[in-house]
């Protein structure tokens, strides 16, 4: 490996600052990787090198300014592709404000946000023509200018996205100035970004260009990408998780980005590309793991692969690693050269971290907001505790707000990364702070050691009528390991005036529950888990103890990040109940 890759990253205050690094040190290597037509035969992979990008980046965002845009806010929504990825490079870098929309919205919801967030113009793919059409010739829409990323056909409103890349690219022949005398205000408005709403209506975070550059600064301290290493950019390229680590630390750090085919496709592209880094969310991980672990008890191995962790972990000690090879036909179904796997959103399964890194997959968990750029901890590549969200980013401070007598309080938090404030909405953004720290709504507390433990959300602690607290993660922890358990969520009922019943909603596998109970027919299966649970309540306090199980094989509600919107999921399920109940 060369010298260059491993070096320290320097400190960028801007995304223009970030382009000029990449454009003098890695113009030769491969930045994007991906599938000219997605199911054509024979493949056709288009590799685009950093210098190509750098050159497409200041096209786009020259032709973007000769239409009048310098300063404007610009919407952008689309699949995990190249042409997003250099539209939010040119849009930021021509000192305009980038406002990226989850692809997944229903229509209506996509108006309320373009209506809110004023914004002047519009990336997008082909399918929401229409609906943008109607949108610019609504009089109370800012809305005036359509690019569409894969129009083929003549429109008179709508520009064509290559005709546009080819616009700039012809006024920079002509030595156009537009885009060099641009000056970024780094600590300006440069991003919107739409919180997910798992608990409320969706605000509007306002984020600078340093805060999201001091963010990824801050994370070689913890995991280093290499420019040898191959991403798949897979979850939702809008999330700031998503954009962050893999879209704008990778191309940071010099490596490939490869875009995935879809859900269905995870391991072949992890196969194909040769993917040696993945950024993921728990319930791809842990679906992926209990596969495996399942292929390894069907085959009798068990017993095997349990002796030889024992034995690799114990030479691990003394710094020989042979995890590679003894458990290389178990890496073989991560694509064989995955060597890290960064995850967010949500708390891995315990047993999931560590299987993981026992198969010599290092998976490090991170935690963070939109609101805070988004990384406030993570565990390192050589430090872990399983179980943890870590310890805080260099240049983050965190503290427990008010702790109970178990060290238990809100997570609040102090950075560069932290949001300028919530658009529009002056009286959240006072609400969101506490004396100048942020305030997550997420619950735990330090251990010693200083990695932060989390407990759960502020909104979802269940208080008993006896005064005690429940936190539902902690529980549903426990439940989610059954092995026939997709997912699963533990939520309050008031069962009488002076008692509360916990209520554990269990999604199934059918598939698991078919192979490993084939005696029992679907109306059984309630019976089974039901038992299941009744042996987790042996291990717990009585206050904690489920007193109801629902059983159902459908998924829950969720955000596109796969976080439980457990606020609709309760109040749907509830309902549920309330027509079973009469």
């Amino acid at each position: 490996m060369k010298k260059e890759e491993v070096k320290e990253l320097p400190k960028m205050n801007n995304y223009r600052e970030l382009l000029d690094y990449v454009a003098k040190n890695y113009s030769n290597n491969i930045a994007y990787k991906y599938k000219e037509n997605l199911g054509a035969d024979p493949v056709k992979y288009v590799e685009k090198k950093y210098s190509q990008v750098v050159k497409d980046v200041k096209a786009l965002s020259t032709a973007l300014l000769d239409l009048g845009l310098k300063g404007k806010r610009v919407a952008l929504i689309g699949e995990n592709r190249y042409e997003w990825c250099i539209s939010y490079l040119a849009v930021t870098c021509g000192g305009m404000v980038i406002a990226p929309l989850d692809k997944a919205l229903p229509d209506k919801e996509i108006l309320s946000l373009i209506k809110r967030s004023e914004v002047d113009a519009v990336i997008y793919e082909k399918k929401h023509n229409e609906l943008f059409k109607k949108l610019k010739n609504d009089n109370e829409i800012n809305l005036n200018k359509l690019i569409c990323i894969d129009a083929t056909e003549d429109d008179s409103e709508v520009i064509k996205f290559e005709d546009l890349l080819e616009k700039g690219r012809k006024l920079i022949k002509e030595k156009s100035k537009l885009y060099d005398e641009v000056k970024i205000d780094s600590d300006a408005m440069s991003i919107m970004l739409f919180t997910s709403g798992t608990t409320s209506a969706e605000k509007i975070v306002m984020l600078s260009q340093n805060n999201v550059c001091s963010n990824m600064y801050a994370y070689q301290t913890h995991f280093r990408i290499r420019q040898d290493d191959i991403l798949l950019s897979f979850l939702p390229i809008h999330h700031t998780f998503e954009s962050s680590i893999t879209i704008l630390y990778g191309f940071y750090s010099g490596a490939t980005i490869a875009f995935c085919d879809g859900l269905r496709y995870i391991q072949a592209n992890l196969k194909e590309y040769e993917v040696s880094i993945f950024v993921a969310v728990p319930l791809v991980l842990e679906t992926m793991y209990k596969k495996i672990t399942k292929a390894i008890a069907d085959q009798g191995k068990t017993k095997l692969i349990n002796t030889m962790t024992k034995i690799s972990n114990t030479l691990l000690k003394a710094h020989i690693d042979i995890r590679k090879k003894v458990f290389k036909q178990i890496i073989d179904n991560f694509g064989g050269k995955l060597r890290m796997v960064l995850y967010g959103a949500a708390s891995l399964d315990k047993d999931t971290i560590i299987g993981l890194n026992n198969f010599g997959i290092n998976s490090i968990q991170g935690y963070g907001l939109t609101e805070t750029s988004p990384v406030l901890t993570a565990e390192a590549e050589n430090k872990h505790k399983p179980g943890s969200i870590g310890y805080p980013l260099d240049n983050v401070e965190i503290k427990i707000h008010n702790p109970d007598k178990d060290g238990v309080g809100e997570i609040l938090a102090k950075g560069p990364n932290i949001m300028l404030g919530y658009y529009n909405d002056e009286k959240k953004t006072k609400e969101a702070f506490e004396d100048g720290w942020f305030k997550t709504g997420d619950f735990g507390y330090i251990d010693d050691e200083g990695f932060i433990f989390m407990t759960g959300r502020k909104n979802d602690i269940i208080v008993l009528r006896n005064g005690k607290n429940v936190y539902p993660q902690e529980i549903e922890f426990l439940i989610s390991k059954l092995p026939y358990v997709a997912e699963c969520m533990v939520f309050a009922r008031e069962e009488s005036n002076t008692d509360t019943m916990l209520v554990a909603k269990i999604v199934y596998n059918k598939e698991v529950m078919q192979k490993d109970y084939p005696e029992l027919k679907e109306e059984d299966y309630e019976k089974t888990i039901w038992k299941d649970v009744k042996e987790i309540n042996k291990n717990l306090p009585t206050f904690k103890h489920i007193k109801k199980v629902i059983v159902t094989d459908k998924p829950m509600i969720k955000t596109t990040t796969q976080k439980v919107k457990r606020a609709e999921e309760i109040k749907k399920t509830e309902k549920e109940l309330q027509k079973i109940e009469k």
